[in-house]
């Protein structure tokens, strides 16, 4: 059974930094797309960023360049570096997996409304300006 399991959120000021980790267990699938998504009250969720097995990524806009994706495999975590944080980035973020060969990009992933296959319980993002 996969689980995945979020851990680092928090509350911090504007322009601050923060770095979520995701464990993952029960996953044994050799190609996949891991993903962090975020909700925030009364929107919809959306992606923020998406890797592959092969390490490509891709990026929401709105965190392109303050964000980064990455992955340790042998540890089975996947860890979203977040700097220069806004208000707007307050949120639910969500940590989520998909066993497939081909990856979508975020905008992909947005166009199409993909689902992934497993996710995690999510943890709380809270930025202060």
């Amino acid at each position: 059974q996969v689980q995945l399991v979020e851990s680092g959120g928090g509350s911090v000021q504007s322009g601050g930094s923060l770095r979520l980790s995701c464990a993952a267990s029960g996953y044994t699938y050799s190609s996949y797309c891991m993903g962090w998504f975020r909700q925030a009250p009364g929107k919809e969720r959306e992606g923020v960023a998406v890797i592959d097995s092969d390490g490509v990524t891709s990026y929401a806009d709105s965190v392109n360049g303050r964000f980064t994706i990455s992955q340790d495999n042998a540890k089975k975590m996947l860890y979203l570096q977040m700097n220069s944080l806004e208000p707007e980035d307050t949120a639910i973020y969500y940590c989520a997996a998909d066993p497939t060969d081909v990856c979508l990009t975020v905008q992909g992933l947005d166009a199409t409304e993909y689902e992934y296959n497993y996710w995690g319980q999510g943890t709380q993002v809270t930025v202060s300006s």
